[in-house]
């Protein structure tokens, strides 16, 4: 089944879901299979710096892993297209009158907004070290 590409249709039957649990975003400068299988993340990106991981903020205090900013999830439960036109940039304007950050991740069958968890009236700062001293 192909997605919609209509961003009327997009837009009104678009259902923001925040998922309840914490994220973060880590670089790790080697990829490494076995530690993607160890830490699963929901996401990843190839960069010529580095593998970056998106972790369940439990999974990465767990591990010890170096974390910065906290992010929620806002899926957008709406088939969209990859083909479609202005979806991004309708929720991300929205997002922009409130001074709301918003790293998106366009996957096969939704779109997926990081927000600051700090938006949502909490902190930013990971639990985890930030150093190995």
């Amino acid at each position: 089944m192909s997605g919609i590409k209509n961003l009327d249709i997009l837009l009104s039957n678009m259902e923001p879901v925040l998922d309840e649990r914490d994220f973060v975003f880590c670089s790790f400068p080697i990829f490494d299979w076995d530690k993607m299988r160890e830490l699963n993340p929901i996401g990843f990106f190839q960069e010529k710096e580095g593998m970056t991981f998106i972790l369940d903020l439990k999974d990465a205090i767990g591990k010890d892993i170096d974390c910065q900013s906290v992010y929620r999830l806002i899926t957008l439960n709406v088939h969209s297209s990859l083909e479609a036109v202005g979806l991004t940039a309708a929720f991300s304007a929205k997002l922009t009158e409130k001074s709301i950050s918003a790293n998106v991740i366009a996957a096969y069958y939704h779109d997926h907004i990081f927000v600051p968890k700090r938006e949502g009236g909490t902190s930013t700062e990971c639990h985890s070290r930030t150093s190995k001293d």
